[in-house]
């Protein structure tokens, strides 16, 4: 681990800043050598030797010959440079010193005529070339550059094994970068919730309601809810990449800690509460892209199950880190912690947090490139994507397919309103538990964040069995037979979704002064267990159906669930307060039951739902 993390040093934006200060002399990449010479064109020097060595060898035999010796043309994907130049769009390899070819015994040599970066996310066309690409990356060819017709050369890795592609980093340094992600999104969630311990010293600080005191955990998640809108169609700019929008908001999600914490008005209090949010946002907008420019389609769900983990246990673990502390210290107690948390993660992210986005990479190489050579001519694809690339078009391309598709599309919108309507009665619960174990257990705030426990016991759970999913079933299944119908990842779902109505019934009529607390907690256990495998399903389920819009459908639907949860904050006290426990469960519970025949229709009828869809592929 730690030789990865040294690694990941040079290309996180510390390194970055040192090496243009330094002029290339610390932190130096390949290109910065003054003796660097391309591995593509150092190759085709090395085979044009090769070639003219058999020359001779041929000529000698056929001047002490009475018959001429022939030699067949190479098969080798290299010849000489004007046929590479010359050479179509699709990309050869050249065999390294280590393959049969560069010993002078001329064979096959594997071709790629697609790259990951070319297909789209989450599609079976995306699995083929990232299958194609591991049995490339065992042979370790040196890959030749593709040259457009106006004479550009476009910059690509170097090898098939190239160290500085995210997909062939060594295990250690991607589970660092994944670790970083991980407690980023903890952070940024845990400060949503960690609120709620404050709220009754908030009311009387500042003489407001209940329902106005809840904002503060409303207006945090609207803002976590909206950011996403704006960072995800940033991230997609190959000039920007995935560092830049996670370094600047979350230095000033930092920054926005300290006057939120010293608040003297609660309208301050409330507008700041909304700019964390907001500013927090990127880690929720891109963090499961970062993970996927790692890892391929086949170990992806472990790393978007640790990932979703962070997300879905955070909020429930806030009222946990301030429930003592606010007691003792007061209610701002609450909201410095937040920046203690932050803080410390934010320097880490400077000091070695690499750049995952490959087109953001390789424009840099470009770069370095020209350069060290002088050629202007040598640019990445993304150089030329985002000539015709500019933010305004993304971002209304991000914001309006993702409307029309909600609205066009059944599967989608089913999908939307049935994970907001889940994720909405989640933070009910901050609503629901002090009314429960505070006023009928006598818990004290404190004791109540213990409470919150439970769902991530149901969360760990949830890990447990869909993992255990995945590799046991999954997995061999996709080794064995390729990308299934997408309807197959509903699998889990199917019984998954019956726990949560069944959890809510449980806990809404087991919260009485007759029967033991630990009974209730039991089924919010059982409804955390169930939400989880959902979330996994569902958001594995949407991006292979629509890849071509995975990043609009995954910022649609945590603005869709931020902006119930927000509601179910503010009606979720009133809704309680004069229904009662049991009632109030078991009108939220019923809807949930609607969810289970969904899930059900989805996987019954889903197939038949694509092929009328404009906008799924099958």
């Amino acid at each position: 681990m730690g030789g990865a993390i040294a690694d990941a040093i040079q290309d996180a934006p510390l390194g970055q800043f040192i090496n243009w200060a330094s002029k290339g002399r610390y932190f130096a990449f390949p290109e910065d050598d003054p003796d660097f010479k391309i591995p593509w064109e150092q190759a085709t020097a090395s085979q044009k030797e090769k070639e003219i060595e058999i020359d001779a060898v041929v000529s000698g035999s056929h001047a002490s010959t009475p018959h001429a010796i022939s030699r067949e043309p190479s098969t080798s994907g290299v010849g000489n440079r004007e046929d590479v130049e010359a050479r179509p769009p699709p990309l050869s390899t050249i065999p390294t010193s280590h393959s049969s070819a560069a010993r002078g015994d001329f064979g096959v040599v594997t071709t790629r005529t697609r790259t990951r970066e070319q297909t789209r996310p989450y599609s079976r066309e995306r699995f083929d070339v990232e299958q194609e690409e591991t049995i490339e990356r065992q042979r370790s060819s040196i890959i030749a550059p593709q040259r457009t017709a106006d004479g550009v050369v476009l910059v690509d890795w170097y090898t098939t094994d190239d160290p500085a592609n995210p997909q062939n980093w060594k295990s250690g340094k991607k589970v660092w970068v994944a670790f970083l992600i991980f407690v980023y999104t903890f952070a940024v969630y845990s400060a949503s919730a960690i609120y709620t311990s404050a709220e009754p010293q908030v009311m009387t600080k500042f003489s407001i309601s209940q329902s106005k005191a809840s904002l503060g955990l409303s207006m945090y998640v609207i803002g976590y809810g909206i950011g996403p809108m704006l960072f995800s169609p940033l991230s997609e700019i190959p000039a920007i990449g995935r560092n830049i929008p996670y370094m600047v908001s979350f230095g000033l999600f930092v920054v926005l800690c300290i006057p939120t914490a010293l608040a003297n008005s609660y309208a301050s209090l409330l507008v700041l509460r909304f700019l964390t949010g907001f500013m927090g946002s990127p880690c929720l907008a891109t963090g499961g892209a970062s993970m996927g420019d790692m890892y391929g389609l086949l170990k992806l769900p472990y790393a978007l199950t640790a990932w979703v983990a962070a997300a879905f246990c955070a909020p429930a673990v806030g009222p946990l880190l301030s429930g003592f502390s606010v007691v003792a210290e007061g209610w701002r107690w609450a909201l410095w912690e937040v920046l203690w948390m932050a803080a410390p993660i934010f320097v880490l992210m400077c000091l070695a947090m690499p750049e995952t986005s490959a087109s953001n990479i390789l424009l840099r190489r470009a770069r370095r490139l020209r350069v060290a050579t002088g050629n202007p001519n040598l640019k990445s694809q993304g150089e030329l994507d985002q000539g015709q690339m500019s933010f305004s078009r993304v971002a209304i391309d991000q914001m309006w397919k993702p409307v029309e598709i909600f609205v066009k599309d059944p599967a989608v919108f089913f999908t939307h309103v049935y994970t907001s309507l889940i994720y909405g009665i989640y933070y009910s619960f901050f609503e629901a538990f002090p009314l429960v174990y505070v006023g009928i257990y006598d818990f004290n705030i404190g004791e109540l964040g213990i409470v919150f426990v439970c769902i991530v016991v149901g969360c760990a759970l949830g890990i447990v069995i869909y993992v255990s999913y995945v590799y046991w079933y999954l997995e061999p299944d996709i080794k064995r037979n390729g990308l299934r119908a997408q309807e197959h990842r509903l699998v889990p779902a199917l019984f998954a979704t019956t726990l949560l109505p069944a959890g809510m019934f449980w806990f809404g009529w087991t919260a009485t002064p007759q029967i033991h607390w630990i009974v209730s907690i039991v089924g919010i256990t059982l409804y955390a267990v169930g939400a989880f495998v959902l979330f996994q399903c569902i958001f594995m389920y949407l991006p292979l159906t629509y890849p071509q819009y995975a990043a609009s459908l995954f910022a649609a639907n945590d603005l869709c669930r931020s902006a119930l949860a927000a509601g179910s904050i503010i009606y979720a006290h009133p809704l309680y307060v004069n229904l009662g426990i049991g009632r109030g469960i078991s009108l939220l519970g019923g809807l949930l039951c609607g969810g289970v025949l969904g899930i059900w229709a989805l996987w019954w009828f889903g197939a038949g739902l694509r092929a009328r869809s404009k906008f799924a592929l099958s």
